[in-house]
């Protein structure tokens, strides 16, 4: 790409620049391409998870969206490895559940929500790069789709229990590797390389062509962009390299104990550069296999 076309990478988009409710037209043409219909960002919820602060480089980022039905959207980009990671999405969506009903209202009030992830990092085995998850109810025997009947303004109303319970999307943007066709396709495309087409038509890329341009921004903004490059390519090869130690060490289990003295060493060392990421204490135990004590001790 000629200078001029060099576009920031969205995991940062989000967190600066798509904060601004003039450039809600990338988020949302975004979402429109995901689910397929027309979505309308309300706001970024502020959280914890949102500072801006160095130390919080990796953290989540959180959007508040509805659709044509007035469903909640909540949209979690993560950029970084974490312990029951599926297990924080539920709580995710179950916070986002209980945050947007009043206390006396009654429970067909509750919204529906779509927890969607974006992923730069390996979050397990599976060779597709979206997963899509759905709450269904399927007779053991029968194999049929439970449906529920209630009523509602005085009339009988049917519903699949699959348009009441959350739903989910995994994007793992690592895992894209074809040539990019669809809409979806260019989006994902550019979540893992930072190309938009010159001539795309995807909703909200065209829009993101004309605002996330890399020398758009200042110099101070420049050196925090890259900053945050360099920082995420050393976390996953300081992670990597980590890894592909431990599984050494396991074939070199015979070796002698002045050897495993070294390794310990080396343990020791990339637990400190992890640390210096502000990665956890229980990722990097996960890691490295040394006691979260001693990791915290570091």
């Amino acid at each position: 790409m000629v200078q001029k076309d060099r576009y920031i990478r969205f995991d940062w988009a989000v967190k600066r620049l798509l904060r601004n409710k003039a450039n809600f037209g990338v988020l949302e043409g975004f979402l429109t391409v995901l689910l397929g219909e027309p979505i309308r960002i309300v706001e970024i919820l502020e959280s914890e998870g949102n500072q801006q602060r160095e130390n919080d480089k990796f953290n989540r980022v959180d959007i508040k969206a509805r659709n044509s039905k007035d469903e909640i959207i909540i949209v979690e980009v993560q950029n970084t490895r974490e312990i029951y990671y599926l297990e924080r999405i539920l709580f995710g969506v179950a916070k986002a559940i209980t945050e947007h009903i009043e206390l006396g209202e009654l429970y067909s009030q509750v919204k529906k929500v779509y927890s969607i992830s974006i992923l730069y990092f390996d979050i397990g085995k599976g060779n597709d790069y979206l997963y899509h998850g759905q709450n269904s109810f399927v007779g053991v025997h029968t194999g049929d789709f439970l449906e529920v009947t209630t009523k509602e303004k005085d009339a009988i109303v049917r519903k699949l229990p699959a348009e009441i319970f959350p739903e989910y999307f995994l994007i793992r943007v690592n895992e894209f590797n074809k040539v990019a066709v669809t809409p979806l396709e260019e989006w994902i495309e550019y979540l893992k390389t930072g190309i938009i087409r010159p001539d795309t038509k995807a909703p909200g890329l065209e829009e993101a062509r004309r605002k996330l341009i890399y020398y758009n921004m200042d110099r101070a903004e420049q050196l925090a962009y890259d900053e945050h490059i360099n920082a995420v390519m050393i976390q996953n090869d300081v992670l990597s390299t980590a890894a592909e130690e431990g599984r050494e060490e396991g074939r070199q289990e015979g070796l002698a104990e002045g050897r495993k003295e070294g390794r310990q060493e080396e343990k020791i060392e990339n637990a400190r550069t992890m640390k210096s990421l502000n990665i956890s204490s229980e990722v990097i135990h996960q890691v490295t296999g040394l006691p979260i004590k001693d990791i915290e001790e570091l």
